[in-house]
C-alpha cells in the first residue's frame, strides 16, 4: 500500500526529530482533497522547521516529492502536501488553537502501532 509506505516514512521522520502527539487521520470519506492527514507537534519554531525538513528529506530519499509546501516562513504551522497524504507540522500552541482534530472529528484516527 503506497499510502502506508508514505505514512511510515513521515511518522518515522517526525519521531527522529522528537515530534510529539503524532496523529494520523483517515479523511478519505470526508473530502476529495486528500486521504490522510498526519499531524505532529513541536515545542519551538526551530523544532517545527527541523521536523518539516526531516520529513521532506526522508520522503525525497524514499522517492516522494511534495506537491506543495506552506508556512516555512513563520515555522508555526508547516503544511507539506504529498497528494494523498498531507503533513501538518504545528507549533504546540498553534495546534491547540486551530484544533484540526476537532474540525475533522468525523475522520478515523489510525493507530500508529500497525503502521510502524
Amino acid at each position: 500500500m503506497k499510502d502506508k509506505d508514505k505514512i511510515t516514512v513521515i511518522v518515522n521522520a517526525c519521531k527522529d526529530k522528537k515530534g510529539f502527539d503524532i496523529k494520523i487521520l483517515d479523511i478519505s470519506k470526508l473530502t476529495p482533497i486528500t486521504d490522510y492527514f498526519v499531524l505532529v507537534s513541536g515545542n519551538s519554531t526551530i523544532q517545527v522547521e527541523s521536523i518539516a525538513d526531516e520529513v521532506e528529506d526522508k520522503m525525497y530519499e524514499a522517492g516522494y516529492e511534495p506537491l506543495g509546501k506552506e508556512g516555512k516562513e513563520s515555522s508555526r504551522w508547516i503544511l507539506i502536501d504529498y497528494g494523498d497524504v498531507i503533513v501538518h507540522v504545528f507549533h504546540r500552541e498553534d495546534r491547540e488553537f486551530y484544533a484540526l482534530e476537532k474540525l475533522w472529528a468525523d475522520g478515523v484516527e489510525i493507530p500508529l502501532d500497525p503502521i510502524l
